[in-house]
């Protein structure tokens, strides 16, 4: 079995969020790198990334796909992978999901509380 793109997606997840924090601004939002998936032939990692709050997504992914070239040499400088996987960043809405499921089932907790009284 080749652990070869687990293993470029861990580097890449970790040096991609240290140059994410440190080198590029989102103004007025949180942004992480939720999974970054590597294909089996390397040419191709999926960054995912969250952003609080959803309604910087637009702006976040904008400025995400405009400087892909730059995050992309920056990585491969840094890991010095070759060749380095393209990066292609996604939205994640996993953890927004979350958050609406939580805030459903707070909602719905009382009523049943109320019921078994």
């Amino acid at each position: 079995m080749n652990h070869r793109p687990s293993r470029i997606s861990s580097l890449i997840e970790h040096e991609l969020s240290y140059i994410l924090l440190r080198e590029v601004e989102f103004p007025g939002a949180l942004v992480t790198v939720s999974t970054v998936e590597v294909t089996k032939k390397l040419d191709l990692a999926r960054v995912r990334v969250s952003v609080l709050p959803s309604d910087k997504e637009g702006e976040v992914q904008k400025k995400l796909d405009a400087a892909q070239r730059e995050l992309q040499f920056k990585l491969g400088r840094k890991l010095n992978i070759k060749p380095m996987p393209y990066l292609k960043f996604e939205i994640d809405h996993g953890i927004e999901n979350a958050a609406q499921v939580e805030k459903m089932l707070l909602e719905v907790a009382p009523q049943d509380n109320d019921h078994r009284a």
